[in-house]
């Protein structure tokens, strides 16, 4: 089928869950539905379950549901305030929730985490058999200055690796399978790693398919740095293997410029990354890396401009069923645009502009 369907969601109010059609055959990008949501629950960062059937958003105060029977068709369920620390949910702090990850094998978790103030637990969620969010059932902790702003399982759905930007570590968690529905989703640490330099400040992490290697994303350190996994503690360890997400020759690269989001392709081959400006004068960029078998990153094909800064996002997004296209939202200007991977070259194929408050977080692909 030539068309594709992506959802995107907002940073700031009124919350909003957005559709479009893309067509690979004439390459047109449109928007197709606005689904009004509730209104102080913008979606800072969107998943889907594991059948495509609900998505699951990381929505200011609150971990939200929605049931989708159709690219257009997209119902709230439910909504629920953070509960993990007594002030997380109080409209006196700037705790958010920021990111949140949906188990794609059972049993079927869904793991939450806040940013900011009062966010040293992480939160888990099982679903319904619906699909729809039920009650919290594990709050687990990181530590007292912890920021987790993004996680990633292993290819077995048994080791939860958190990407903790304040507190500068990657952690460790397995998921506790021998216990009883409907507490078996819940996680046990196994430990945490220091990043290699004090101010890389991690913000997101991929795995390889083959579970050998893990990618941390610095948001300071604006760089990818390679880690291997340890086949008996499940740790990573950094194998001093590192990749610019920005250019050489930046004045201050620890503060200009932060690094965003990293994902692999389809197949595994390749890992695109990308970076933000803090100045809107200036653009954010996108990286391509090759990778081996095992893994192990080969080389870095690309380090392209952006054509924004990016402002909240630049978030990528690759299609998950082929290595063809990559999609990129930004909130400077309210852009998602749709990029062709061929011959390892990256080229601009699509764009749509959407002029609502903080249109572009993250875009997710439904078919």
């Amino acid at each position: 089928m030539p068309i594709h369907h992506l959802m995107v969601g907002t940073w700031t109010p009124p919350g909003a869950i957005f559709t479009f059609a893309f067509d690979d055959e004439k390459l047109t990008l449109e928007l197709i539905k606005r689904t009004d949501i509730p209104q102080d629950e913008p979606i800072s960062w969107l998943t889907f379950d594991h059948t495509k059937e609900n998505i699951y958003g990381a929505a200011m105060k609150k971990w939200s549901s929605f049931a989708v029977k159709s690219p257009t068709s997209i119902t709230h369920q439910i909504s629920h305030p953070m509960l993990h620390e007594p002030e997380a949910d109080s409209p006196s702090t700037n705790t958010r929730a920021i990111f949140l990850l949906s188990a794609k094998q059972p049993p079927y978790g869904v793991y939450c985490n806040p940013f900011y103030s009062h966010a040293g637990h992480g939160t888990v969620f099982t679903p319904s058999p619906s699909g729809s969010l039920q009650a919290a059932t594990q709050h687990y902790a990181y530590q007292a200055n912890s920021g987790i702003h993004g996680m990633v399982f292993d290819p077995s759905e048994t080791y939860l690796y958190s990407a903790d930007l304040k507190a500068n570590k990657i952690w460790v968690h397995q998921r506790r399978r021998d216990e009883p529905f409907p507490h078996n989703a819940s996680v046990e640490l196994v430990g945490a790693v220091a990043c290699p330099d004090e101010r890389d400040h991690p913000r997101w992490v991929a795995m390889h398919p083959s579970g050998r290697r893990l990618y941390a994303l610095m948001e300071k350190g604006n760089r990818i740095c390679e880690f291997l996994i340890d086949p008996d503690t499940h740790l990573p360890i950094y194998t001093r293997k590192a990749y610019p997400l920005i250019p050489p020759g930046i004045p201050d690269r620890w503060t200009m410029y932060r690094a965003d989001v990293c994902a692999l392709s389809h197949s595994g081959e390749y890992l695109f990354a990308s970076s933000r400006a803090n100045s809107f004068e200036l653009t954010g960029y996108i990286a391509a890396f090759k990778l081996g078998e095992n893994g192990a990153i080969e080389r870095q094909i690309c380090l392209n401009p952006t054509p924004t800064s990016g402002g909240h996002s630049n978030a990528v997004a690759p299609s998950d069923w082929c290595d063809d296209w990559v999609a990129i939202t930004d909130d400077q200007e309210g852009w998602l645009e749709i990029y062709r991977w061929q011959d390892e070259f990256l080229a601009r194929v699509a764009r749509v502009r959407v002029r609502e408050p903080g249109f572009g977080m993250n875009a997710i692909w439904y078919d």
